[in-house]
């Protein structure tokens, strides 16, 4: 109506114009996954992986921290939690951008769709990072973000539909219920 186009013409009047998520896609070749079970939080030694290793194992993933444990010019090495298999090639897709809840739900749905067919992976996961400078958090509290700036929740969906919700956010943040 009426409002729609007086708002138009402000944000065309001071030069301001909505942007579209950026889209990124990379293959990640023999990568080393932990090996985990959908009811083992805890993981079990020489079974499976805890939440606590996967989850540090995805952020070493995600900003593409060499696994290989090799030292070089740096004083601290990584290497993929035990027990862990090698997958030949992994897919991983990032999207950067403000995004509704709803099209979060929407990818979420997507995903447990990836299992109705066989397929060779025993898990997935999607990571929602808020923003580091977000006004708030979780249940309208104000988002401590001059103190660390957490703030994101991790899936790990099984075969079996089964999953994992890891939570991460600053010190003085409230948590979900």
């Amino acid at each position: 109506g009426a409002e729609g186009s007086t708002l138009m013409s402000y944000f065309s009047k001071n030069q301001i114009k909505a942007l579209k998520p950026k889209i990124t896609f990379s293959t990640l070749r023999d990568l080393q996954c932990p090996v985990l079970q959908s009811n083992e939080l805890q993981g079990q030694p020489g079974e499976s992986c805890s939440t606590e290793e996967l989850f540090e194992w995805l952020g070493a993933v995600l900003n593409q921290v060499s696994l290989d444990n090799k030292s070089s010019s740096f004083l601290s090495t990584y290497c993929c939690p035990q027990p862990n298999t090698m997958v030949e090639k992994a897919f991983l897709c990032t999207v950067t951008g403000f995004i509704i809840p709803e099209k979060i739900i929407q990818l979420l749905e997507q995903l447990c769709c990836y299992f109705n067919e066989p397929k060779l992976a025993s898990w997935l996961t999607l990571t929602v990072h808020g923003f580091a400078d977000s006004p708030v958090s979780w249940r309208e509290s104000e988002h401590g973000f001059h103190k660390g700036g957490e703030n994101l929740y991790n899936f790990v969906i099984f075969r079996n539909l089964d999953y994992w919700l890891q939570m991460a956010v600053g010190t003085y943040d409230d948590c979900p219920p």
